[in-house]
C-alpha cells in the first residue's frame, strides 16, 4: 500500500483511510449534538420507521446486550420509545420519540452537509463517478440501510 507515483493511493488504503475520514466527520458532529456515535446511528436507522430489536440489532451488528444499552440510555434520553409489535405480543419496537425525531432531523441535515463538504474539491463528473463506484462496493457487499440518501423517496413514504 505505498504511494503511486502520480500521489494516488491503492483501493484499499483509499477506502480504510475514507472511512476513518467519515467516522471523525460522523462522531463530531453526534458530539455536538449531544449523542454518542452509536446513538446518532440508531437515530439516522430509525428515521424512515420503526424497528424491532433483532432487526436492529442486525442493521447495527450489534449483539443483544449492547443493543439493550444502547436503546435504553436513548430511551432514558427521551430520544426513542419501546412500543408494543403489533405482529408478536412478547416483541418490542423501537421508535423515535417526537423529539428523537427533531433532533436527528437536524442531526441527519448536519451531517449529510459535512460529509459532502469533504468532496467538495471534486468536480461534478467526479462526485458522480465516487458515488456510483462506491454505491456498487456498498451493494455488492449487501450493507445496511444505516444511512439514507438525504432525497430518498423511500423514507418518506415510511411510516414512524
Amino acid at each position: 500500500m505505498v504511494k503511486e507515483d502520480d500521489g494516488r493511493i491503492g483501493v484499499v488504503a483509499a477506502l480504510v483511510r475514507s472511512s476513518f475520514l467519515v467516522d471523525a466527520v460522523y462522531a463530531a458532529s453526534a458530539r455536538e449534538y449531544g449523542l454518542t456515535q452509536q446513538q446518532g446511528q440508531l437515530l439516522c436507522v430509525l428515521m424512515g420507521r420503526s424497528y424491532g430489536m433483532g432487526e436492529l440489532g442486525a442493521t447495527l451488528g450489534l449483539a443483544k446486550s449492547s443493543l439493550t444499552g444502547l436503546v435504553d440510555r436513548t430511551e432514558r434520553n427521551g430520544l426513542v420509545r419501546r412500543e408494543p409489535d403489533p405482529r408478536d405480543t412478547r416483541a418490542v419496537r423501537v421508535a423515535l420519540t417526537a423529539r428523537g425525531a427533531e433532533l436527528v432531523d437536524a442531526f441527519y441535515a448536519e451531517t449529510c452537509k459535512r460529509i459532502d463538504d469533504l468532496a467538495g474539491g471534486l468536480s461534478a463528473g467526479e462526485r458522480d463517478a465516487l458515488a456510483g463506484l462506491l454505491g456498487r462496493v456498498v451493494l455488492d457487499n449487501e450493507v445496511p440501510m444505516v444511512f439514507q440518501e438525504p432525497d430518498e423517496e423511500a423514507a418518506a413514504d415510511r411510516p414512524r
